[in-house]
């Protein structure tokens, strides 16, 4: 509906013109033109006629002019109609009637032309239409809400209960060698609004490589622009291959191919995998029963009736030969070993042929060339940099008008100014100021960004020593007593370290009280060349040499702070003074075990605690 209207006011505007000028043809008049147009717009919801005004729209030619709602309703008579088409799809799609329907709830900024809402009125026989919502900011909420609900990054207090389908229908095909379209295959993979996600195969049979497609179900469904509606190829190889091996076999079904497919929630449907299904049936060989052969019970009763006659003799190689049996290679052993009998079974396997599956892209996301890649490079390349390049010089202009602007307000209005710059250097520099604005405006409109840099520093160059005069004339005296402040503080510390911390060195006392004299002595005369110097004229000294000495005084001062306290000497005594008090400590240690002896008799009874007791007193002697 916009571009309707920026049409119609373009052709009014080149009428304006005349000689046949085409407004269009300037991409810089037709934003001015749009963003006039989406307020005049927004104005003819509410009003029955709207006014458009745009100064300087083209060639420094301005614009006027009006429109009411039956004109723009008129030029916009063939959208109302497809403005219903939404709703007829989902009557259609459903199975639902307009007397079906609760509610119909407005959404996008559309909704609010009077025209649409008494269009659908008419259309769903309703007198009032659902708002409860905000028309702009829903699409927008829902949107966050539903990415928020698909996000791994992102926690919610509780999942949403929403439901998505795809937007079109997708259909594949299978193209192949010997390949005979089956009818009772469903073509249709996904039909429209299906639920997403979702996993699905087909299974067709055939034994020779082949190629699948994917495309969407209705090509009228497309939007504008979409030069085929087939947009995925698949070449599957590998079937060929399993049914030389496998055909030669009994099979009991055709040899199969099982394709499977994943709708994304994004709706983006691809093939994952194929594999071959070969089912196969054969004899195989099974263990039957387990049989005991019975000759052992007959020789045991035939050896018990001719152990009667036996004599001494034949008992003993009886008891031998007895010996030999129980050994492992005994043939009696043979005889009781359990005999397995095995019958062939009519048994089905199927096996299962991993096929490999390669994606040929067509249509608009085929994959390109690598000479069509590397143009496409190249003029990506130059776009960047024309943006960069743009990005820049809108900065720089932004950067320069802003400081025309500043400036120009700090001229007029602020009375410090006055004090730190002569009659001269502000008329010269509003003067250049003035100069440079008009520039701006008038040629400036296609200039480079070099051009607005160069422009920038030729003001810096005139403004900034004035600005910096303006800003020491407070940050100076603060600068200073600050300083003075810090001097008297020092002082105290000073005198704190002669009583608390006495073993400071005081040649490094001495260095510090001898910096700060300096100190002070280096701001008294600098305060008194200030004094004589004009506040127009470049400053004696600036508030950061003062804060550079205030530092490195404050380094010394905290180096002097860290010196430790120097741990105590212990005096050690003389060797013969020890060797006295090693005899001394001794004599009492026999002393005190000799008394402990006799006070406890009992102790040395015991034979054990005698025992340790001994080499005690023996070490001690």
């Amino acid at each position: 509906m916009e571009m309707r209207l920026v049409n119609y006011f373009a052709d009014q505007f080149n009428k304006q013109l005349g000689n046949g000028a085409d407004i269009r043809q300037s991409p810089k008049a037709m934003a001015k033109l749009k963003k006039q147009v989406k307020r005049t717009k927004e104005i003819l919801s509410a009003n029955i006629a709207a006014p458009i005004s745009v100064e300087s729209l083209y060639n420094d030619i301005d614009f006027r002019s009006t429109i009411t709602r039956e004109k723009f309703e008129e030029l916009c008579e063939d959208l109302w109609e497809q403005a219903l088409i939404p709703i007829k799809e989902v009557l259609t799609q459903s199975g639902m009637k307009i007397d079906d329907i609760y509610a119909v709830e407005l959404i996008g900024g559309a909704t609010r032309v009077p025209k649409l809402q008494a269009k659908l009125q008419e259309f769903l026989g309703r007198s009032d239409l659902d708002k409860h919502l905000d028309a702009d900011e829903a699409i927008v909420l829902g949107a966050s809400l539903h990415a928020a609900n698909l996000s791994d990054g992102i926690k919610l207090n509780r999942k949403l209960g929403m439901i998505d389908g795809s937007t079109y229908g997708f259909v594949f095909e299978i193209e192949g060698l010997d390949y005979v379209k089956d009818e009772s295959i469903d073509q249709l993979l996904v039909p429209r609004m299906k639920k997403m996600p979702i996993k699905l195969f087909r299974s067709i049979i055939h034994t020779k490589d082949f190629d699948v497609s994917l495309s969407y179900d209705k090509a009228s469904e497309l939007p504008p622009g979409v030069s085929s509606h087939k947009f995925a190829e698949y070449s599957i190889s590998g079937l060929t291959d399993a049914s030389e091996k496998y055909g030669s076999r009994n099979l009991s079904a055709p040899i199969k191919a099982n394709l499977h497919f994943s709708l994304s929630r994004s709706g983006i449907i691809s093939l994952d995998r194929a594999e071959a299904v070969i089912e196969i049936t054969e004899w195989v060989e099974v263990p039957k029963k387990n049989l005991t052969l019975e000759s052992n019970a007959t020789d045991q009763t035939s050896s018990s009736e001719s152990g009667a006659s036996d004599t001494a003799t034949d008992s003993k190689e009886n008891l031998s030969s007895g010996s030999d049996a129980n050994s492992p290679g005994s043939p009696n052993d043979e005889s009781t070993a359990q005999d397995t009998i095995t019958e062939k079974v009519l048994k089905k396997r199927t096996f299962r042929v991993p096929l490999k599956v390669v994606e040929k892209t067509t249509g608009a996301g085929s994959i390109l060339s690598k000479e069509l890649y590397s143009d496409a490079k190249k003029r990506l390349e130059v776009l960047n940099k024309k943006d960069a390049e743009r990005r820049k010089t809108a900065e720089l202009k932004n950067n320069l008008e802003s400081y025309i602007y500043s400036m120009k307000e700090k001229l007029e209005e602020n009375t410090d100014m006055l004090t730190v710059s002569t009659e001269q250097e502000r008329e010269s520099f509003n003067e250049k100021l003035s100069e440079v604005q008009d520039w701006l405006y008038m040629d400036g409109e296609e200039a480079q960004a070099n051009e607005f840099q160069e422009r920038l520093d030729q003001l810096k160059a005139m403004g900034d020593p004035i600005l910096f005069r303006l800003s020491e004339l407070k940050a100076r005296p603060a600068a200073c007593g600050s300083a003075r402040l810090y001097l008297t503080e020092l002082q105290k510390i000073v005198k704190n370290w002669e009583t608390s911390k006495p073993w400071l060195p005081k040649k490094r006392i001495d260095e510090v009280v001898s910096e700060a004299d300096k100190l002070k002595t280096w701001l008294e005369e600098k305060e008194a060349v200030q004094k004589s110097t004009p506040v127009y004229s470049p400053p004696a000294f600036t508030s950061e040499e003062v804060y550079e000495k205030v530092l490195g005084l404050q380094d010394k001062v905290s180096s002097v702070n860290r010196i430790p306290k120097p741990k105590p000497k212990i005096e050690k005594k003389p060797p013969k003074e020890e060797s006295a008090d090693k005899e001394k400590t001794a004599s009492s240690e026999s002393a005190s075990s000799e008394s402990e002896s006799t006070d406890k008799p009992s102790e040395s009874e015991a034979p054990e605690k005698t025992n340790e007791s001994e080499p005690e007193s023996h070490d001690e002697l």
